[in-house]
């Protein structure tokens, strides 16, 4: 398994903290974090990183964290998600599915 420092780093913070509880420090630190991952990603940190996603948008966190996502191997979804399952990996899901629908055969 392939994953560097820096991602195992801001995967070990655990999911992105809801913005209802979340401290300014809290924010700061998965931001820095979050930030200091180069692109792209390999699969085994797609896999790692897709643990990451909270319940809402972390002030914007949850949003790089999908694009950072995104640059690695497609898709990062690679089943259907069951209806219990974060919306981030829905919309991740829906986001390849799109992908692929509109690709010139």
């Amino acid at each position: 398994m392939t994953i560097r420092e820096e991602v195992r780093a801001f995967a070990d913070l655990g999911p992105l903290p809801p913005e209802n509880t979340a401290s300014e420090s809290d924010i700061r630190q998965a931001q820095q974090r979050l930030e200091a991952i180069k692109r792209p990603v390999s699969r085994d940190e797609v896999v790692l990183l897709i643990e990451s996603f909270g319940q809402d948008t972390c002030f914007g966190l949850a949003w790089t964290l999908l694009h950072l996502i995104e640059s690695g191997p497609n898709p990062a979804v690679r089943t259907e998600p069951t209806d219990d399952a974060s919306e981030w990996i829905k919309l991740l899901w829906r986001r390849t599915q799109h992908t692929h629908r509109q690709s010139p055969t």
